[in-house]
């Protein structure tokens, strides 16, 4: 079985990260999977881009899933927001517009790649499948124009780098989420 991770900047709408990852059916081991995952995108995709780019992460929704958080003190996802300090917080249950760019971006996932590369390719691998996502994903972050709200058509990264620039402007930290 494979699920999709996707992470995605609210203000910019910039799919930070969408990773294939291959699941174990048993539930113990799929639930410890998922919570891997989660980490090690955060650290090693999300936290190093906003690194490079010399701005911070200050806060972070998801949903409300295992993977994501349960005891604060123990989870892995929890203890790596605390140690960046990080806030956490969660999107209200069976309410998907509260986390409606992620959803958005799952959406157009669905819609412009995966049911149309279903169609035309047979994939011998996760890997194939992924070098397939990455290249979408450049494509919706670098060429694709955007009309959702303060895009004003253009693609992700131009805005997202538009929003730094403004902030170097004016001396201000804009609070990013991904």
């Amino acid at each position: 079985m494979n699920s999709t991770r996707v992470v995605i900047n609210e203000r910019s709408r910039k799919g930070l990260s969408a990773k294939r990852h291959r699941l174990s059916f048993a539930v113990r081991m799929g639930q410890a999977l998922y919570q891997q995952a989660a980490v090690y995108i955060l650290n090693e995709d999300s936290l190093p881009f906003f690194e490079a780019h010399g701005t911070q992460i200050t806060t972070i929704l998801s949903d409300s899933g295992h993977e994501f958080c349960s005891r604060p003190d123990q989870h892995p996802y929890d203890l790596l927001l605390q140690l960046e300090g990080i806030e956490h917080r969660t999107a209200k249950v069976r309410r998907p517009q509260s986390n409606g760019f992620v959803e958005r971006l799952c959406k157009t996932l669905l819609d412009e790649h995966f049911r149309i590369m279903g169609r035309t390719k047979w994939y011998e691998s996760t890997e194939e499948m992924q070098n397939d996502l990455d290249t979408f994903m450049h494509h919706y972050n670098h060429e694709r124009a955007h009309q959702g709200r303060n895009m004003k058509g253009r693609a992700p990264h131009k805005a997202f780098m538009g929003g730094l620039s403004k902030n170097e402007k004016t001396g201000t930290t804009e609070k990013q989420a991904a």
